[in-house]
């Protein structure tokens, strides 16, 4: 786009952005819609894996922000996963994860995320994360 900046609708408003948010945990759902609320996008959610595959099958999401523990299908493998399908390929994988050590966070690169990010969060950090893929 000409000047850079988040792509705008006819009527000249930024487009809002769908996220889908994959987590087990109700708080951090929580906390990830109000973030994403007051930037001004929207969120999808998905409370584990296999969920995770039909929701960004369905609604093709511009970002995906995926926690790596979690029931069924865990993080890493449903990122692999998303990332052998043609319409997640390219999508921007925010893998999180309370467990912040090298070999850890080297695991979730491997998987094929573009990111990482330690719980618990840094809210600052969180928003700038997140405004860095989304605007």
């Amino acid at each position: 786009m000409p000047g850079g900046g988040a792509p705008v609708t006819a009527q000249g408003a930024p487009r809002r952005k769908k996220v889908l948010l994959v987590d087990d945990s109700d708080t951090v759902l929580l906390l990830q819609r109000m973030l994403l609320a007051e930037l001004g996008h929207d969120a999808i959610v998905a409370r584990d894996g296999l969920e995770a595959l039909a929701r960004a099958e369905q609604e093709r999401p511009d970002l995906v922000f995926l926690d790596v523990l979690m029931p069924h299908l865990d993080g890493l493998e449903t990122c692999r996963l998303l990332r052998d399908r043609e319409p997640t390929r390219r999508t921007p994988i925010i893998l999180c994860s309370a467990r912040a050590e090298a070999r850890s966070v080297r695991a979730c690169f491997n998987s094929g995320c573009n990111d990482f990010v330690a719980k618990p969060f840094d809210g600052a950090a969180l928003v700038a994360l997140l405004r860095r893929y989304l605007d």
